[in-house]
């Protein structure tokens, strides 16, 4: 329990945020959630738990109603390029940001936790990231997350407490992306092949774990990866298709012709005269790598463990096979 802690969540409706409100209530806190009048609260509907405010990041009067004597401030609101260009997405989600920031100014507010992406940070070749390796953004949305932790540090440093969290590829049920594709080329004869590159997978009740151990124990001012395992694609899918009895994908697309898809997409955008496909030959190039990063940051200074992905296939498998 948490003695009546206030929590306030932006973001609440999306993948990540669902499973944190759900585990926030399920510890005692008092949750205060923000959605979209468009938004479909999902499972998140029936909890009494939880007080609602309807807005965006854009209507300042409800961020401050939301976060006001919030003892910790959850930001995990944002968007990416498969649903906007990128201008909105650098509005979302850099301007999005200092508008919570502000909220939290004029607010008492606890501490501010900013969930982020493992793509602001990279290293070439094959060895594992860390939080020290600051990449250069590739595409927009990395590019506003980079400017958004640049205004989450700047506030941490003069205005209050802050910590950033970066989760890496995020695994479990209610993900209709990235997990769909990876139990599809685990399981179904429908999806023979599978992807070059690898990724560090992580389950999402491991993710919600980390958040919470960053509100309680990180540091003013840090940036945590919150990874997992560092597996290839074909590592991956094979070990998915053995725990499941599937039917693994077998034949690897080519590196080069994913390379070949980022020319092609720039020059759509540039025919139509807006952006066509949410990628470019940079993003494309990065496809194809292996995008490994360590935790052991968070491992020594949150306690921060992360499970193997078999651990996460139970739940995620009777949600795929029932909803997905």
């Amino acid at each position: 329990m948490t003695g009546g802690r206030t929590a306030a969540v932006t973001g609440a409706t999306g993948f990540l945020g669902t499973h944190l409100c759900r585990r926030l209530v399920a510890d005692g806190w008092d949750v205060r959630a923000m959605s979209r009048p468009s938004s479909d609260r999902g499972e998140l509907a029936d909890l009494e738990e939880i007080e609602w405010y309807v807005g965006d990041l854009f209507e300042t009067d409800t961020l401050r109603e939301l976060v006001d004597g919030a003892d910790v401030v959850f930001h995990l609101a944002g968007i990416g390029l498969w649903s906007a260009g990128p201008d909105t997405v650098y509005r979302v989600n850099v301007e999005g940001t200092e508008n919570v920031l502000e909220a939290c100014r004029d607010g008492d507010v606890g501490r501010l936790v900013f969930t982020s992406t493992s793509g602001t940070r990279r290293v070439d070749g094959t060895a594992a990231a860390d939080e020290s390796d600051v990449a250069t953004p590739v595409g927009a949305y990395q590019a506003s997350k980079a400017d958004a932790e640049q205004l989450v540090d700047e506030y941490a440093d003069t205005d209050g407490e802050a910590v950033t969290v970066h989760p890496t590829s995020i695994f479990g049920p209610g993900d209709e992306a990235f997990t769909v594709q990876l139990l599809s080329m685990g399981l179904e004869r429908t999806m023979p092949a599978y992807l070059p590159g690898g990724l560090s997978i992580v389950g999402v009740s491991d993710v919600v774990d980390g958040i919470l151990l960053a509100a309680e124990k990180g540091e003013n001012g840090e940036h945590y990866i919150l990874g997992g395992e560092n597996l290839t694609y074909r590592q991956a899918v094979s070990r998915i298709s053995h725990a499941l009895d599937g039917s693994p994908a077998r034949i690897q697309v080519p590196a080069l012709a994913i390379h070949a898809a980022g020319p092609v997409a720039e020059a759509a955008s540039a025919v139509a005269g807006v952006r066509m496909f949410p990628f470019d030959r940079q993003m494309a190039q990065l496809a194809t790598e292996r995008m490994f990063y360590t935790s052991a940051k968070a491992q020594a200074e949150l306690g921060y463990e992360y499970r193997p992905i078999e651990d996460h296939l139970p739940e995620t498998v009777e949600w795929y096979r029932e909803e997905a």
